[in-house]
């Protein structure tokens, strides 16, 4: 069998402008990808005319849907969580949900974000690093929800992170990177899935000149594996799994 990653992220947009690249990357090299978000975004504070919160959340159903078609994802879909509130949730169910997909799909590589809420320091971010940390390592122990499928330990559990921040945001407190990803290849396909997201355009018009200084590389964090080893730098998230 191949190489599998799985992306776990909060809201439809994330998948592009944070992870578009590696995402990109492990597609054109035959990687099965797969992203889950938690909500269909629909507190956003761009509305793009929308009367309603369900018909925001329906538009962005469609463009996280066209965007993930643009990276070349095999394989996505959108959950149930309300946005904005994913710190309410149940922990322990919540994870346990995402256990489950993690057992189903049987991914090698996990990305999604850390500790700090990315670079809008946004608290949906925080809770799905947390949610997806805790699904990493309880996904591969028998006792933790023994009725949620055949365990399945995931290799790297990978943290986006950052070299910039954004000019007017509050600044996240980022992690030193451990990995670095050239997506100059993929930079392009980057933009364009960020482009499929209409309604949130003015983000995409107000990151275009940020992206374009600093969009060549992608930064990540290796924080947890399945062996136990020294830190190093790397410039494959698969490196040494093929």
């Amino acid at each position: 069998m191949g190489l599998k990653l799985m992306c776990v992220v909060a809201h439809p947009d994330d998948e592009c402008f944070g992870f578009g690249g590696a995402l990109a990357l492990a597609a054109d090299r035959g990687v099965e990808t797969y992203v889950l978000c938690l909500t269909d975004g629909q507190a956003g504070s761009y509305r793009a005319g929308a009367e309603s919160g369900e018909a925001l959340g329906k538009m962005r159903r469609e463009e996280f849907a066209a965007s993930c078609k643009v990276l070349g994802i095999d394989r996505h879909e959108l959950m149930d969580y309300p946005d904005g509130k994913l710190e309410f949730v149940d922990f322990s169910t919540t994870a346990g949900r995402l256990v489950e997909k993690m057992r189903a799909y049987r991914p090698d590589v996990v990305i999604t974000f850390g500790g700090d809420g990315g670079l809008n320091t946004h608290p949906d971010h925080m809770i799905v690093s947390m949610l997806t940390t805790a699904a990493f390592h309880w996904s591969g122990q028998t006792k933790r929800y023994p009725t949620l499928g055949e365990v399945h330990q995931v290799k790297r559990l990978f943290y986006l992170t950052t070299n910039f921040f954004l000019p007017g945001r509050a600044e996240p407190k980022p992690m030193p990177w451990t990995a670095t990803l050239d997506i100059r290849s993929a930079q392009e396909r980057k933009a364009e899935a960020f482009r499929q997201h209409t309604s949130q355009m003015p983000l995409v018009e107000q990151t275009k000149k940020v992206f374009e200084k600093f969009g060549v590389d992608e930064f990540y964090t290796l924080a947890a594996t399945a062996e136990p080893q020294a830190a190093r730098q790397m410039t494959d998230l698969f490196e040494g799994l093929v």
